[in-house]
């Protein structure tokens, strides 16, 4: 199973704007994808590992490894296909 992590911020608004898109595809892709929420305030040392330098950034992991990354506020459908396009 593939993971996508959100790296965001509570003071970001593209990432305001992006949550219920998140929960909607955790909800969507459950059982296929794992889903994580990385707030950077917070997490400081999870978004150094990853080296995130803008919120937001989703990061697809296979076997605890970064696969792909997208930086920025997208569509939907955008990150679905995304989504789709890294499932085994």
């Amino acid at each position: 199973m593939i993971e996508l992590w959100d790296f965001y911020a509570e003071w970001c608004p593209p990432c305001q704007q992006m949550a219920p898109i998140f929960e909607e595809l955790e909800k969507e892709f459950t059982g296929r994808v794992a889903f994580r929420k990385i707030d950077v305030d917070n997490e400081p040392s999870e978004a150094a590992k990853f080296k995130v330098l803008s919120v937001p950034t989703f990061v697809i992991l296979k076997d605890g490894a970064e696969i792909e990354r997208k930086v920025g506020a997208v569509g939907k459908e955008v990150l679905k296909v995304w989504i789709e396009k890294n499932l085994p």
